[in-house]
């Protein structure tokens, strides 16, 4: 007889994975967010709820989680070769610096905390953890500890969405009703983006946000500073 499969196992490993309790960093982090509140762009839940919808569908929300997507089947087919390849490009296009050390940062985290997961942690084993990005990591893992594609991409979207929403939570400030509010209205986007990112093509990833952009760029000689990036 074969064992069912453990479903509940699978999906307590990606609650945690997702989790604001795993170790990846991301509470030091706004990408950009902390510049666009001291610029006045986002004061309050309706600007932030335009911010993170525009986050996720024009920016990194949607490039992160087609790259998380390639990497969830190059992870489950254990093709080093291919996460190698991904990982190099996912660290060129980041647009800003800060950008950049955001992904490394939290992509070489997540690799870091793989260890009660051995089967995880070793789709990651060949890769250079100082240039992995974090939707790589995080695809790749889930891939090769069979979680299945659409729920991955949408637990990625939702931590990528939270860590903005907590960081205006405490940067603006908002209450955390407001959060949450925010949070519960991007459900179906979320699903959305997450079906969408499952079936394109690696050269689909591109986006247009310049003002956030700027905002990661402005934000490397921001003055006074709570976060990172």
């Amino acid at each position: 007889m074969t064992a069912a499969p453990d479903r509940d196992g699978t999906l307590w490993r990606l609650l945690l994975w997702s989790s604001p309790a795993f170790p990846v960093g991301a509470f030091a982090h706004s990408h950009g967010l902390e510049w666009a509140i001291g610029a006045g762009d986002v004061r309050d839940a309706a600007t932030l709820a335009e911010w993170v919808e525009d986050a996720l569908t024009l920016g990194a929300g949607r490039t992160d989680a087609i790259l998380a997507a390639h990497a969830h089947r190059a992870g489950a087919a254990a093709d080093g070769g291919a996460l190698r390849a991904l990982a190099a490009f996912a660290a060129a296009v980041s647009p800003a610096r800060e950008r950049r050390l955001e992904t490394l940062g939290q992509g070489r985290a997540f690799a870091a905390a793989l260890s009660p997961w051995p089967q995880a942690a070793a789709a990651l084993a060949g890769l250079d953890r100082d240039r992995l990005p974090y939707p790589v990591a995080f695809g790749a893992a889930c891939g090769a500890a069979a979680v299945a594609l659409r729920e991955a991409l949408l637990a990625y979207l939702h931590a990528f969405a939270g860590m903005l929403v907590w960081a205006a939570v405490r940067a603006v400030p908002l209450g955390q009703s407001d959060g949450l509010a925010v949070l519960a209205g991007l459900a179906t986007l979320a699903s959305r983006l997450a079906e969408d990112a499952a079936a394109a093509p690696l050269e689909g990833i591109g986006g247009c946000t310049f003002r956030l952009d700027i905002a990661a760029m402005r934000h490397e000689t921001q003055y006074t500073r709570l976060f990172r990036t």
